[in-house]
């Protein structure tokens, strides 16, 4: 990294990596989260409690044991009566009592780290299919607006992070909790006045936690926000590695990945200092009763306030405590890092829906937009005041310079976004009121993006119909002049393609994409540069196979090639967000506008 690059230091550590991002829940929401998985595990959280509550008692009975033994042998020494039979039974039975305890400890330590396991996959499962649900159901407008990164940030990195928080982070921190009180108790119990010394530990225990916690939790979260900006740089390096090539931008798009870099570093570094400061306060705390508890203890047996075996346990009960309080510390900061991963995977469900399902019943097959608008940012329309009605099996073309909101109307057309002011109706219900299958079955919209899942080619092309025949799958291959090379490939219909299978060249992949809308079969087809993938010839041939297949059906098609324009029963010219021509071909040209200028353009006259 070269210093021009470096990371600022002056950057706030605190800020989030991209104010777009998906939103974060916020602490009250994350809490209720919370407590709605513990209410739905109750039984099975109250089974593993005591089985650990069990374990830990257990585990106290040595200081307990010995302590009473130390006072056991100093009162013998004490009264000059020498019993060694005595002594030695003591010491056997203490012995006896404390192999007991350890095998009983060690049988439900193991029982009950099982059950936390199981309970912690349990929970874990259902917070990754909460994740999926929420996540497939997301408006795309919302995810398009924030980026893909940030999605696959929550997918991946802060997905993982909960994971090993659920799985491991969790139960640890339940059993340090249990384990502190239960010594803690213990010692008061033992020596009471002896255990007061536990107190010289506790002013550093809780203003350096306090301290800490201030700092840690929104310090966390900027670091899992600026590891979604990260994922979404590297995803557009890669998905852009052709534009970045030809632009000789390589540079540039290193340069700023070195910068997003930079940042995370900042941010993770800002965490590291507060570990740095946090770790060693607690450390002091508990070591610090310890030392206070043999000199406080040698007091009070000295002026007979305490035996030494009470302050041998209380003692023994505080150095024990170092392994509950370290797993705690290590955990802790860990449970930081999942409490951050965790407010992003539930924000999801923060995302207001883009649509409400009216109810409404299309009776026709009429699609219709009236007044129209539609706006990224209130103080720039992309559209305004477009109306338009369509025919049933009308073909339209809509044409315009690029930027002008072709591909937005088209969008709105086939209810992917709600309009921002206006409507968009089919049969007269609005279009984004309708349930989502419906609506795909009433419009449906095919971009130049398209996507090959790992799976067979029949079960790609077969996506919105999963119980077709293969014969029906072949002829919707067939009417998007596909299947020729369908047959050609290894086991047919059955290849993998996609990871790990065959891959298919962009023009397979966009007629694949093309025969999962013939077997959609929706009544009108939105078409936003649909073949810009393929080459002019095979692209006028796949045009020509369609229309056969299109036949009866409603089509918008918005693209730069203008002989699509010349086929079309009328065209709409969108200039800056308004339709400024309507007509056929032959009208549009006569009238010397904005198309008649596009056409003389596109034919170089």
């Amino acid at each position: 990294m070269s210093p021009a690059e470096a990371p600022d230091e002056t950057l706030d550590p605190l800020a989030t990596a991209d104010p777009t991002t998906l939103p974060v829940a916020d602490r009250a929401h994350v809490l209720r989260d919370v407590r709605r998985l513990v209410r739905e595990h109750r039984r099975a959280g109250l089974v593993m409690l005591g089985l650990h509550s069990a374990a830990a008692l257990a585990g106290l009975a040595g200081p307990w044991l010995l302590g009473g033994l130390v006072d056991d042998v100093v009162a013998s020494v004490r009264s000059g009566v020498a019993d060694p039979g005595g002594v030695q039974r003591a010491i056997d039975v203490a012995v006896g009592l404390l192999v007991a305890a350890v095998v009983a400890q060690a049988v439900l330590a193991r029982v009950a780290r099982k059950r936390s396991l199981v309970l912690a996959e349990q929970v874990f499962a259902q917070l990754r299919e909460e994740f999926l649900d929420r996540a497939t159901t997301l408006p795309l407008s919302v995810v398009e607006q924030a980026g893909t990164g940030d999605l696959v940030s929550r997918t991946t990195n802060d997905v993982d992070a909960l994971s090993y928080t659920v799985r491991y982070g969790a139960p640890a921190i339940l059993v340090a909790c249990v384990t502190t009180v239960f010594t803690v108790v213990a010692a008061f119990l033992s020596g009471p006045l002896v255990a007061l010394a536990i107190v010289a530990g506790v002013p550093g225990l809780l203003l350096g936690t306090r301290w800490y916690l201030r700092r840690a939790q929104p310090a966390y979260a900027a670091e899992r926000a600026s590891w979604g900006r990260i994922s979404t740089t590297l995803g557009e390096n890669v998905e852009n590695v052709r534009t970045v090539e030809a632009l000789s931008l390589a540079e540039h798009r290193i340069g700023l990945l070195d910068r997003v870099i930079g940042t995370t570093v900042v941010k993770e570094r800002y965490t590291l200092r507060l570990r740095t400061v946090w770790f060693p306060t607690i450390e002091m705390s508990y070591l610090l009763p310890v030392v206070a508890a043999l000199v406080w203890g040698g007091y009070l047996v000295r002026h007979d306030l305490a035996t030494v075996g009470q302050v041998t346990a209380v003692v023994l009960y505080l150095r024990q405590l170092v392994g509950p309080i370290n797993e705690l510390l290590i955990w802790w900061d860990e449970l930081q890092v999942g409490q951050a991963s965790f407010a992003r995977v539930v924000g999801l469900s923060a995302v207001a829906a883009d649509r409400t399902v009216s109810g409404d019943t299309p009776d026709s097959d009429e699609v219709s937009a009236h007044r129209v608008g539609y706006s990224y940012t209130a103080d720039r329309p992309v559209l305004a005041g477009v109306s338009l009605r369509l025919t049933p099996g009308e073909r339209l073309a809509v044409v315009g310079p690029t930027g002008a909101g072709k591909s937005t109307l088209g969008r709105l057309l086939a209810g992917i976004t709600p309009p921002t002011e206006g409507s968009v109706r089919v049969g007269g219900a609005e279009v984004t009121g309708l349930p989502l299958d419906e609506m795909r079955r009433q419009v449906a919209l095919v971009t130049q993006e398209r996507h090959v899942f790992a799976a067979t080619l029949r079960d790609n092309v077969a996506l919105p119909l999963p119980e077709a025949d293969d014969a029906t799958v072949e002829a919707a291959l067939d009417a998007v002049d596909a299947l020729d090379w369908a047959r050609a490939l290894p086991e047919g219909l059955q290849t993998p393609v996609g990871e790990k299978g065959v891959t298919l060249s962009a023009a397979q992949a966009q007629q694949v994409a093309l025969a999962r809308l013939v077997l959609a079969d929706p009544h009108t087809l939105v078409l936003d540069e649909a073949t810009s993938l393929l080459d002019p010839n095979a692209a006028r041939h796949l045009e020509r196979t369609l229309a056969a297949v299109l036949e009866g059906r409603t089509t918008v098609a918005i693209a730069h090639r203008l002989h699509t324009a010349h086929d079309a029963d009328r065209i709409a010219v969108v200039e800056a967000g308004r339709i400024t021509e309507l007509g056929t071909h032959d009208e549009l040209v006569d009238a010397g506008g904005p198309y008649a200028a596009l056409w003389r353009s596109w034919h170089g006259g």
